[in-house]
């Protein structure tokens, strides 16, 4: 599956500031930057970045994703660190 099918399907599900996907084959890293998450813990997070992708794992057309959530303040201290990592 292609980054740009990913984004779309999350930018239709999700109201998101922000999405960055990198990829290796059918392994993704996702990091959805959005205020929706505020108040939300990590599992609760997961969840909501899961639920749209979910038919496309069943279906082996993901093979694995590391989801990582941020509101924009928190993606504005961690940005640096993980835009240098990809």
């Amino acid at each position: 599956m292609e980054i740009k099918t990913i984004k779309n399907i999350l930018k239709k599900a999700l109201k998101c500031n922000n999405i960055h996907i990198d990829n290796n084959g059918k392994y993704f890293k996702i990091f959805v930057i959005s205020d929706i998450f505020i108040k939300l813990n990590r599992i609760q997070r997961e969840q909501i970045v899961y639920q749209p992708l979910k038919l496309y794992i069943k279906n082996n057309d993901i093979h694995a994703i590391s989801v990582y959530t941020y509101t924009l303040k928190e993606w504005e201290i961690k940005k640096n660190t993980h835009l240098k990592k990809q």
